[in-house]
This record gives structure tokens, sequence and C-alpha cells, in this order.
């Protein structure tokens, strides 16, 4: 008996960390970013590519808010899921987290194609904050894991290119400003699943776009790609071509040779099929192929060292089989970005397999017929034909709605009266965080809070700013207008924004922090720990209770406050703050961290070194980051501890 491809509803139990509330901070500071390369690098790359690595690198996170407000603390919870499936493959997608798709499942062998994450653990990977690891997931706006890994997305049924059922999914990515979506589809009987995807720029100018489809398998493969050269990277910010598969006397195709956490970005010709695949000891796996637009393909690899093997830890359960990772997008590299012209929009097709081929021997051998047996699978013509097929029926309306993403795309076309045939963002997804804005677009006056709380996100976009430029000069306004001309490079305007602001505001802390964060970043740090201390003194007084919103901001403006005032040698007002923090703040790892260092500035070595023997996990901790080894290394001469291991790249000579 034929079945039929149906997707439908099921719920996902699973040990999974609380995501907690948002950071209400607005982030003013530069972006976070590790993958920046040394400019003497460029001399080397093609122009395109060279032209791309530069084209409107993303400078802050605005109007995004961080999401670090999770936790280590894992309890059995339930996850909305919706699956699709045939009488070949099941694909579990979860449309509450990004989209991702958690599971792609082949029936007939009963082999799972992907890695998949036995537990839901955020972690400080994505742009923004939290991201967790496994599946395959959907990366847009820009370099690295996108803002929306932990968000909700909009998803639907639509009718599918041969006649049976699609799931959408799509929404609004913020840092571009661009609508995308995801159809994901099973042909009757296929053993590939396609999907196809659409980014579209609506403005009236060209924007800078980004697009890496991220495919988590298990780490014991060969990782077989049509390339004879790489860009590699690694985390001393270097990018360099070297030959596939093997460097340094070691076949890196293989993820547990490399010593370090790296990327490596293949270099495929011009011309040649566009495909990846991850195949075990036995021949079995993963391939993933496209139409040519999709033209980058990578792989990344965690690395043997103690470092990556800590990583994987923190991200799965003990005893779990480790991952690496197996990438296709827009460019060459994940450094660049490509420019989508105004009006326009760019979109192709891929597919998601199994592959059985002998990964081991020779390169050009295994490649060839790895090669050779994908084009027996599913031949090249058939992706391309696929596309044409699914291509008009990108506009079509969906069927039935199946989850309810953000409301910010809603706004922006209720702003601009945008025709997006086939993504729809009704009124009716509208909430609250989008309720000012919709009264500053109808009346031209950006409302006041009818109750004491943290302000709201600030749209920083030009249309918005221009807004906020001519709407009536209220204190909250004016907050508002500071954020966006910070955002626009007008720093001294966003500082007199807020100056004029303080007078009148009946909350002076967000002035005061934003304040700080400008003399921070104009070097006057004295000034800056004075009206970081006079910030947090403010929030204390006004903190109405001890729910997740206000300890959220208690934390967060606790945090910087702690560290603008330790580098500023100010210990007594650090132990002034670090005492007024609520018990349960101070037990985070991140605040325990900083307890180390305060007991240090102070004079007290034993008792910061105590913290460390009574061991403690930094949530938060951004990849890449060295703050631990560095504070350790202050306590003493002895080797740093596996558990606060995470180097991503070797100890400088």
């Amino acid at each position: 008996m034929v079945v039929v491809t149906r997707i439908r509803r099921e719920v996902l139990t699973l040990p999974a960390a609380r995501l907690g509330a948002d950071n209400p901070l607005p982030p003013l500071r530069p972006l976070d970013e590790v993958h920046r390369i040394d400019d003497r690098d460029r001399e080397e790359m093609p122009r395109d590519m060279a032209r791309q690595l530069g084209l409107e690198p993303l400078a802050g996170l605005l109007p995004v808010r961080v999401r670090d407000g999770y936790g280590r603390t894992r309890e059995p919870r339930r996850v909305e899921a919706l699956v699709i499936e045939n009488d070949r493959l099941r694909a579990t997608v979860l449309p509450g987290l990004g989209g991702r798709i958690a599971s792609l499942l082949h029936l007939p062998t009963g082999r799972e194609l992907l890695y998949r994450n036995p537990v839901f653990q955020p972690a400080n990977f994505a742009l923004n904050g939290a991201w967790y690891s496994g599946g395959i997931e959907w990366n847009i706006g820009a370099t690295g894991h996108t803002t929306l890994s932990c968000a909700p997305l909009h998803a639907a049924r639509v009718p599918a290119p041969d006649g049976g059922e699609m799931l959408r999914l799509w929404e609004w990515e913020r840092l571009r400003d661009l609508p995308f979506q995801v159809d994901l589809w099973l042909p009757e009987g296929s053993d590939f699943l396609y999907v196809g995807a659409r980014i579209r720029n609506p403005h009236e100018r060209p924007v800078a776009t980004y697009w890496w489809s991220n495919i988590a398998v298990p780490e014991d493969v060969r990782v077989l790609a049509p390339a004879e050269e790489a860009w590699f990277f690694g985390y001393e910010r270097r990018l360099r071509r070297v030959p596939v598969p093997s460097y340094d006397g070691v076949d890196r195709t293989y993820p547990a040779n490399s010593p370090y956490a790296a990327d490596y970005f293949y270099e495929v010709p011009d011309g040649r099929r566009r495909w990846i695949a991850a195949l075990d000891a036995d021949g079995h796996g993963l391939v993933q192929t496209s139409s040519d637009v999709l033209r980058g393909r990578k792989l990344f690899v965690w690395g043997a060292g103690p470092g990556g093997r800590r990583w994987q830890q923190w991200l799965t359960e003990p005893g779990t089989g480790g991952y690496c990772e197996i990438q296709a997008g827009l460019a060459r590299t994940q450094l660049e970005h490509v420019r989508l012209e105004a009006e326009s929009e760019v979109s192709w097709l891929e597919a998601y397999g199994p592959l059985d081929a002998p990964p081991g021997g020779e390169w050009t051998e295994a490649v060839r017929e790895a090669e050779g047996r994908l084009a027996s699978a599913l031949p090249r013509t058939r992706v391309e034909e696929a596309y044409a097929a699914w291509k008009p029926c990108a506009d079509t309306e969906p069927a039935q709605t199946l989850a309810v993403g953000s409301g910010w795309g809603a706004l922006e076309v209720l702003r601009a009266d945008w025709k997006l045939p086939g993504t729809p963002f009704p009124e009716s997804t509208l909430g609250e965080a989008q309720a000012p804005w919709r009264e500053l677009l109808r009346t031209g006056s950006l409302p006041e809070p009818r109750r004491v709380r943290p302000p709201g996100e600030t749209l920083v976009a030009p249309h918005w700013r221009d807004m906020l430029e001519t709407a009536p000069a209220t204190p909250h306004t004016e907050y508002h207008l500071g954020v966006a001309q910070w955002h626009a490079g007008d720093r001294a305007q966003a500082v007199r924004s807020w100056e004029r602001a303080l007078p009148l505001a009946p909350s002076l802390w967000p002035l005061l922090r934003c304040l700080a964060v400008a003399d921070q970043e104009a070097g006057h740090h004295e000034r800056a720990a004075e009206r970081f201390a006079e910030a947090f003194d403010d929030l204390c007084r006004e903190r109405r209770d001890d729910g997740e919103v206000w300890t959220a901001a208690v934390a967060a403006l606790g945090r910087e406050a702690l560290e603008a005032l330790l580098r500023a040698r100010r210990t007594v007002q650090a132990r002034a703050v670090w005492d007024r923090l609520l018990p349960a703040v101070r037990q985070r790892g991140r605040f325990r961290l900083l307890h180390a260092e305060l007991l240090l500035a102070e004079g007290s070595r034993a008792r910061a070194r105590a913290v460390f023997d009574e061991d403690f996990e930094v949530a938060d901790l951004r990849e890449g980051a060295d703050v631990i080894g560095r504070l350790w290394a202050r306590l003493g001469d002895e080797p740093l501890p596996g558990r606060y291991d995470f180097r991503m790249r070797p100890d400088p000579v």
C-alpha cells in the first residue's frame, strides 16, 4: 500500500533547560563576533570573495535583544513538533525553536540521518545568545547562528508541487529587515526531503544577506565534497587556502583528526554539482545537495583537544556521542555576505537523504564513487526539475496555520503595505511588543508606558528613526530615539537625546545605563563606572517585585556595573552592587565567576580560588571566550581544570 505524504502534530518530551527572560538592556556594544580575519589574508582571495567579506558587516544586534536568561538545570518539558513523512522518510520539525529539523529518520532502515540531540540545552552561540545543537537549522541574517535559533516561526500547510502537502515555515528576519520562507515536502516514495527556500528584499535599496543551512551529523564519519581545496578558518582569526583532504600530513576530512575547532569551506569548482556527504565506516550516512545558487559547502569540527570535547559535553549529556556539522550556504565562506538587489529575491532548492558509498581510500576515487551513487539516487536534473516545479508554489497562500511566530513582520507589512504572497503576516499576530510602535505609526506619538517596568524593544530602521525624530519629545521617546541614533552611528546625537530625557524622566536607570555604555565606548571608564553604579542604585529603588522581568533587569545591569567597577578598580562600590543582587542571581555561574574576580580584587586570593574549587558553570559562556582561563591564570600556576577548559584554539606561542 502506498503511504501518502502527511503532516501531523506531535509533542516531544525532552530534558530541557528553560530559556528564561530576554535581557531588557538594548545591545549597544559592537557585536562580539569571533569570525573575523586578519586583513592581510584578503590579498590572496578571489576578488568577489574579498568584496563580499567587506559587504555591510553587522556592527551590532539592534533591534534584536540578547537572550541570556537560560540556565543549566534541565527538567522534562513538552516541546511542540510538526512531523512530515511518507513511507521512506520522517522529518520532525520544531516550529517554536527556529523551525529546526530535529530528526530525519530513514524508515526502511531505521537509521537516523542526523545528529539528534537528546536534550534541549541553550548555549551562547547564536548572534544574540541562546542556541542549541543538533538537527538542521536555517541561519539567516549575518555571520553566525541566527537570532531566531530559539524563536518561534510561522508554520502552515501548503499544497506541494506534486499535489500532496508541504510544510511552510516563515518569519521576518530583523537584523536585515527581510522576510524568508522554508518549504518542506516529501514526494511520494522519495528517499529525499526537498527544501525550497526564499529570501525576499521588499525594500527600495539593496540589502546584504546571508544563508547557511547547518546540518549536525555524528562525528565518527568521513565528510566528502567535490573539492580539492578548502578555505581553512581556525579561531586564530586567519583564513587561508589548504589542500583537501590532507595538509600537515593529516587527513582533515575525518573530524576526529583535527586537534582544535575549525571550519573548512570547500572550494567547489564552477559547474560542478553542489553536494556534501557524511558517511560512517560502513559507508552509510547523509547527503545534502542543492541547486547551484547555494554554492558554498563547509565542514565544522570541534576538534579532539580538551576544549572541543568539553564543548561537546556542554551542549548535550555526558556519554552522548559527539557531532560535527556539514553546511551549505550562499557564498564560499560564512565570513561573506551577499548583495540582494532592491525589490528582488533569491531562492534555491535543497535535498536531504540517505547515501550509501565507500568512504575510505584515495580522495578522488571516494568522491567520484559517492557522486556517482548520488547521481543514481537523485539525478542533478531531478533537483532542477523539482526547483522549477516548486517556484510557482512559493507564492501559494497557506491552507492551514499550524504555528504562529512573532508580530514584527505584521508591523512592517502594516507600515509599508507590502504584498508578500505566500508568507502572510496578519495583524492578528501583533502583540504587546509591537503595540507602542503601532501607535506611533497610527498617531505619530510613542505612548508612555502604563506601568513602571523596564523599557520595551527599540526599532532602529531608518523609517522608524524618522518617526521618532518627529514625535513629541517625551523622555520615553528620547530614550528610544537615542538608541536608534546610536545604531545609526550618530553617537553624539544619541548622547544628547539621552541627556535631554534625564531631567523629566520618571525612570532614570535606562538612560544612565545608555550613557554609561557611551562613556565606555569613548574610553571614559571612570565616568562609565560612576554612571553604572548610579543606574544600578536607581534600578534597585524602582524594582517592583522579584518576578522574571525585573530579575532579568537587575541581573543584566548588575553584571555590567560589576564589570565596569572592577575595571575601574572601585572594589568598594563593586561589593555594594554584589550585596544588593538577588540571592538566586548570585548563585548563577556567571556571577560566581564575577565574585571570584571581586574577591581577587579585594586581595582574597584564597577565597577566590575556593569559588573555583566549589565548582560552577557559566551557562552563557560565549563561543571562543577565554574569560575563565584568564582569571584562573591570575590565581596561580596550576593547569586549568578540565571542567573549565573551553579553549577553541592553541595557546599563543
